[in-house]
Protein backbone atom coordinates (compact mmCIF):
# COMPACT_ATOMS: atom_id res chain seq x y z
CA UNK A 1 0.00 0.00 0.00
CA UNK A 2 2.55 2.34 1.16
CA UNK A 3 4.47 1.70 -2.67
CA UNK A 4 0.94 2.54 -4.11
CA UNK A 5 0.59 5.47 -2.25
CA UNK A 6 4.07 6.82 -2.75
CA UNK A 7 3.35 6.34 -6.89
CA UNK A 8 0.16 8.07 -7.08
CA UNK A 9 1.64 10.78 -4.55
CA UNK A 10 5.05 11.24 -7.19
CA UNK A 11 2.24 11.09 -10.40
CA UNK A 12 0.53 13.83 -8.77
CA UNK A 13 2.79 16.43 -8.27
CA UNK A 14 4.60 15.32 -11.56
CA UNK A 15 0.86 16.32 -12.76
CA UNK A 16 0.76 19.35 -10.66
CA UNK A 17 4.53 20.84 -10.67
CA UNK A 18 6.31 19.23 -14.02
CA UNK A 19 3.23 19.25 -16.39
CA UNK A 20 1.63 22.32 -14.78
CA UNK A 21 -1.63 21.04 -14.90
CA UNK A 22 -4.70 22.35 -12.48
CA UNK A 23 -6.36 20.41 -10.22
CA UNK A 24 -9.79 20.19 -12.14
CA UNK A 25 -7.56 18.20 -14.83
CA UNK A 26 -5.82 16.36 -12.34
CA UNK A 27 -9.51 14.96 -10.96
CA UNK A 28 -10.46 14.20 -14.74
CA UNK A 29 -6.61 12.56 -15.76
CA UNK A 30 -7.27 10.35 -12.17
CA UNK A 31 -10.87 9.87 -12.27
CA UNK A 32 -11.87 11.12 -9.38
CA UNK A 33 -13.91 14.12 -7.81
CA UNK A 34 -11.92 18.01 -7.94
CA UNK A 35 -12.78 17.55 -3.67
CA UNK A 36 -10.89 14.36 -3.23
CA UNK A 37 -7.76 15.95 -5.22
CA UNK A 38 -8.38 19.20 -3.25
CA UNK A 39 -8.10 16.78 0.09
CA UNK A 40 -5.40 14.91 -1.32
CA UNK A 41 -3.27 18.48 -2.06
CA UNK A 42 -3.89 19.03 2.28
CA UNK A 43 -3.78 15.75 2.96
CA UNK A 44 -0.04 15.71 1.77
CA UNK A 45 0.63 19.01 2.31
CA UNK A 46 1.32 19.84 -1.19
CA UNK A 47 1.59 23.60 -1.73
CA UNK A 48 -0.92 25.10 -4.30
CA UNK A 49 0.12 27.59 -7.14
CA UNK A 50 -0.46 31.27 -5.87
CA UNK A 51 -2.59 33.31 -8.52
CA UNK A 52 0.40 34.45 -10.32
CA UNK A 53 1.52 31.35 -11.04
CA UNK A 54 -1.96 29.56 -12.14
CA UNK A 55 -2.09 32.47 -14.27
CA UNK A 56 1.08 31.44 -15.72
CA UNK A 57 0.30 27.79 -15.64
CA UNK A 58 -2.63 28.38 -17.93
CA UNK A 59 -1.03 30.65 -20.09
CA UNK A 60 1.57 27.73 -20.52
CA UNK A 61 -1.44 25.14 -21.48
CA UNK A 62 -3.33 27.81 -23.85
CA UNK A 63 -2.95 25.84 -27.44
CA UNK A 64 -0.87 27.81 -30.16
CA UNK A 65 -2.83 29.92 -32.86
CA UNK A 66 0.32 29.53 -35.15
CA UNK A 67 2.90 27.30 -36.43
CA UNK A 68 6.42 27.58 -36.69
CA UNK A 69 8.39 26.97 -39.61
CA UNK A 70 11.22 24.79 -38.32
CA UNK A 71 12.96 24.33 -41.87
CA UNK A 72 14.17 26.88 -43.17
CA UNK A 73 15.09 27.71 -46.75
CA UNK A 74 17.76 30.07 -47.68
CA UNK A 75 14.54 32.54 -49.04
CA UNK A 76 13.15 31.70 -45.66
CA UNK A 77 15.75 32.40 -43.95
CA UNK A 78 16.04 36.14 -45.64
CA UNK A 79 12.59 36.22 -45.19
CA UNK A 80 13.35 35.85 -41.36
CA UNK A 81 15.27 37.92 -41.08
CA UNK A 82 13.09 41.20 -42.70
CA UNK A 83 10.50 40.38 -40.92
CA UNK A 84 12.23 40.46 -37.26
CA UNK A 85 13.80 43.44 -38.45
CA UNK A 86 10.57 45.23 -39.76
CA UNK A 87 9.16 44.33 -36.15
CA UNK A 88 12.46 45.78 -34.83
CA UNK A 89 11.99 49.40 -36.22
CA UNK A 90 8.35 49.43 -36.74
CA UNK A 91 6.62 46.99 -34.33
CA UNK A 92 5.14 47.63 -30.91
CA UNK A 93 7.27 46.26 -28.65
CA UNK A 94 5.64 47.27 -25.11
CA UNK A 95 2.45 45.19 -25.44
CA UNK A 96 1.49 41.90 -25.86
CA UNK A 97 0.20 41.99 -29.37
CA UNK A 98 1.58 41.96 -32.35
CA UNK A 99 1.20 45.11 -33.99
CA UNK A 100 2.87 46.09 -37.23
CA UNK A 101 2.37 49.76 -38.03
CA UNK A 102 3.55 51.45 -41.33
CA UNK A 103 2.00 53.65 -44.39
CA UNK A 104 4.61 51.38 -47.05
CA UNK A 105 2.49 48.75 -48.81
CA UNK A 106 5.77 47.08 -49.53
CA UNK A 107 6.77 46.76 -46.17
CA UNK A 108 3.29 45.88 -45.12
CA UNK A 109 3.30 43.32 -48.04
CA UNK A 110 6.66 41.51 -46.57
CA UNK A 111 5.57 41.80 -42.89
CA UNK A 112 2.40 39.89 -43.72
CA UNK A 113 4.70 37.29 -45.70
CA UNK A 114 6.88 36.34 -42.72
CA UNK A 115 3.96 36.35 -40.29
CA UNK A 116 2.08 33.97 -42.91
CA UNK A 117 4.72 31.58 -44.13
CA UNK A 118 7.73 31.31 -41.53
CA UNK A 119 4.81 32.26 -38.87
CA UNK A 120 2.17 29.81 -39.88
CA UNK A 121 -0.23 32.55 -38.40
CA UNK A 122 -4.08 31.87 -38.60
CA UNK A 123 -5.07 34.43 -41.26
CA UNK A 124 -8.66 34.46 -39.41
CA UNK A 125 -7.33 36.41 -36.49
CA UNK A 126 -5.61 39.19 -38.33
CA UNK A 127 -7.07 41.91 -37.73
CA UNK A 128 -6.31 45.87 -39.62
CA UNK A 129 -6.50 49.25 -37.62
CA UNK A 130 -6.09 52.15 -39.94
CA UNK A 131 -5.70 55.85 -39.17
CA UNK A 132 -5.96 58.80 -41.89
CA UNK A 133 -7.19 61.72 -42.03
CA UNK A 134 -10.49 63.51 -42.94
CA UNK A 135 -10.04 65.02 -46.07
CA UNK A 136 -9.41 61.37 -47.22
CA UNK A 137 -11.95 58.54 -48.05
CA UNK A 138 -11.42 55.74 -45.45
CA UNK A 139 -14.05 53.78 -47.17
CA UNK A 140 -12.12 53.59 -50.49
CA UNK A 141 -8.62 53.14 -48.44
CA UNK A 142 -9.76 50.62 -46.45
CA UNK A 143 -10.62 48.62 -50.01
CA UNK A 144 -7.15 49.55 -51.08
CA UNK A 145 -5.55 48.35 -48.13
CA UNK A 146 -7.39 45.17 -48.58
CA UNK A 147 -6.00 44.59 -51.66
CA UNK A 148 -2.77 44.90 -50.62
CA UNK A 149 -2.90 42.62 -47.58
CA UNK A 150 -5.19 40.34 -49.00
CA UNK A 151 -7.26 40.53 -46.00
CA UNK A 152 -11.06 40.77 -46.06
CA UNK A 153 -12.92 44.19 -45.40
CA UNK A 154 -14.39 42.34 -42.80
CA UNK A 155 -11.52 41.68 -40.66
CA UNK A 156 -10.88 45.87 -40.60
CA UNK A 157 -12.11 47.39 -37.32
CA UNK A 158 -13.28 50.99 -37.38
CA UNK A 159 -10.66 53.52 -38.53
CA UNK A 160 -9.35 56.42 -36.80
CA UNK A 161 -9.55 59.72 -38.28
CA UNK A 162 -7.78 62.49 -37.68
CA UNK A 163 -9.37 66.18 -38.24
CA UNK A 164 -6.48 68.48 -38.56
CA UNK A 165 -5.08 67.66 -41.88
CA UNK A 166 -2.94 70.58 -43.74
CA UNK A 167 -4.10 71.41 -47.54
CA UNK A 168 -0.53 71.58 -48.63
CA UNK A 169 0.42 68.27 -47.01
CA UNK A 170 -1.51 66.10 -49.23
CA UNK A 171 0.40 63.58 -50.44
CA UNK A 172 1.74 62.70 -46.83
CA UNK A 173 0.40 59.55 -46.38
CA UNK A 174 -1.50 58.96 -49.04
CA UNK A 175 -3.25 56.14 -48.44
CA UNK A 176 -3.16 56.48 -44.89
CA UNK A 177 -1.10 54.05 -42.20
CA UNK A 178 -2.51 50.86 -40.94
CA UNK A 179 -1.31 48.59 -38.03
CA UNK A 180 -1.18 44.62 -39.12
CA UNK A 181 -2.80 43.01 -35.73
CA UNK A 182 -2.49 39.50 -34.25
CA UNK A 183 -3.36 38.80 -30.86
CA UNK A 184 -1.83 36.06 -29.60
CA UNK A 185 0.80 36.64 -26.54
CA UNK A 186 3.06 33.42 -27.41
CA UNK A 187 3.87 34.89 -30.53
CA UNK A 188 4.49 38.39 -29.72
CA UNK A 189 7.01 36.76 -26.91
CA UNK A 190 8.94 34.65 -29.69
CA UNK A 191 9.32 38.06 -32.05
CA UNK A 192 10.64 39.80 -29.03
CA UNK A 193 13.14 36.56 -28.55
CA UNK A 194 14.39 36.94 -32.03
CA UNK A 195 14.96 40.56 -31.59
CA UNK A 196 16.81 40.20 -28.55
CA UNK A 197 18.80 37.38 -30.25
CA UNK A 198 19.47 39.93 -32.97
CA UNK A 199 20.57 42.41 -30.69
CA UNK A 200 22.66 40.39 -28.84
CA UNK A 201 24.95 38.93 -32.28
CA UNK A 202 25.33 42.30 -34.27
CA UNK A 203 24.53 45.37 -32.03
Amino acid sequence: MGLIKDSKLKLIRSLYYDKQMSIAQIARHLGVSIDATFYFFRHHNLKRRGKKEQQAAAFSRKPLSFKLKNKLTVSDKELKSLGVTLYWGEGYKAGETVDFANSDPAMIRVFLNFLRKICGIDKSRLRVYMYCYSNQHPDDLIVYWSGITAIPIQQFTKPYIRHDYQLGKEDKMRYGLIHIRYGDKKLWQILIKWIDEYKSRYA
